[in-house]
C-alpha cells in the first residue's frame, strides 16, 4: 500500500485527484490539502510515500516544496503549465501530470511511483572501523603510552587505578574500570568480575568460578553477576 498526499490548491483538480485515488487499490489517502504549508507539517510527522504535487501555489512553490521534503518522500507533479514540470526532473520526481488530468494517464504515473518505491533499498549502515589501539596517560606526567588491544591479556581494577596487563607488562592508568570496559570492543572483551576485564581470545578454560588465560598464572575470577554473559560465550563451543 502506497501512503499518499494530495497538495494542490485548486480544489477542482484536488477533488478529481482524491477520485481517482479511491478508484486505486494500491494507493492510501493520508490527507489532502490546499495548503502547501500544512502540507510540510504533514510530511514532517506522518510516513507518506507519495506526494501529488501542484507546481504553482501562492504560498510555497511546488518546487520549492521539493526541496524542503529533501527526498522523503516521492513526487508526482500536477500543473497545467508543461514548462515548468522540467526543473521539477532535476529534482528527481516519479513523473508530473498535465491538467486535465485523465484515468489512464494517473494510472501510469502511479505505476512508476510503484516502481521507484519497490526499488528504493536502504543503504546499509557503513559499519566503523573499530579501535586497534587506546592511548593511556601513565604515571609519569604529561606522557602518554600507545597500548594494542591484541596485545592486552587482561585488566584488573585497583581502587582509583586500572592495570592493564600486554605482553608480560603491567601499566598503571589513572581511569575507572566502567570507563575502560565502555571503551573497549565487545567483541573481543570481557568483564567478568567488577575487578577483571579479560580478552576472549586469551580464555583457555574455566574452572569452577575460575577463567584460565593463556601464559597467566594470575588469579582471575567470574563472579556471580558477570558469569551468565561469559558462559553465554563458550555456550556455543561445548561439546
Amino acid at each position: 500500500m502506497i501512503r499518499c498526499l494530495i497538495v494542490d490548491d485548486e480544489q477542482h483538480a484536488l477533488d478529481i485527484l482524491l477520485h481517482y485515488i479511491n478508484q486505486t487499490p494500491l494507493l492510501q489517502l493520508v490527507a489532502s490539502t490546499t495548503n502547501p504549508l500544512e502540507a510540510l507539517q504533514i510530511v514532517a510527522t506522518q510516513k507518506v510515500d507519495l506526494i501529488f504535487l501542484d507546481i504553482q501555489m501562492p504560498e510555497l512553490s511546488g518546487i520549492d516544496f521539493i526541496r524542503s521534503i529533501n527526498g522523503k518522500s516521492k513526487v508526482i507533479l500536477t500543473t497545467a503549465y508543461p514548462e515548468f514540470a522540467l526543473e521539477g526532473y532535476d529534482l528527481d520526481v516519479v513523473d508530473y501530470l498535465l491538467k486535465p488530468i485523465r484515468l489512464p494517464r494517473f494510472l501510469t504515473a502511479v505505476q512508476k511511483a510503484a516502481t521507484a518505491l519497490n526499488n528504493t533499498t536502504p543503504e546499509p549502515p557503513r559499519e566503523q572501523p573499530e579501535d586497534d589501539y587506546i592511548f593511556v596517560k601513565t604515571e609519569s606526567k604529561g606522557k602518554l603510552l600507545k597500548i594494542n588491544l591484541a596485545d592486552i591479556d587482561y585488566i584488573e581494577g585497583m581502587k582509583n587505578y586500572i592495570a592493564i596487563y600486554s605482553g608480560g607488562k603491567k601499566t598503571l592508568v589513572y581511569t575507572s574500570m566502567k570507563d575502560m570496559e565502555e571503551r573497549l570492543p565487545g567483541r573481543h572483551f570481557i568483564r567478568v568480575h567488577k575487578s577483571f576485564i579479560i580478552a576472549i581470545d586469551r580464555i583457555t578454560g574455566i574452572e569452577g568460578n575460575r577463567v584460565l588465560l593463556k601464559g597467566i598464572t594470575a588469579e582471575i575470577v567470574a563472579s556471580e553477576n558477570y558469569k551468565a554473559e561469559l558462559m553465554k560465550i563458550v555456550k556455543g563451543k561445548i561439546i
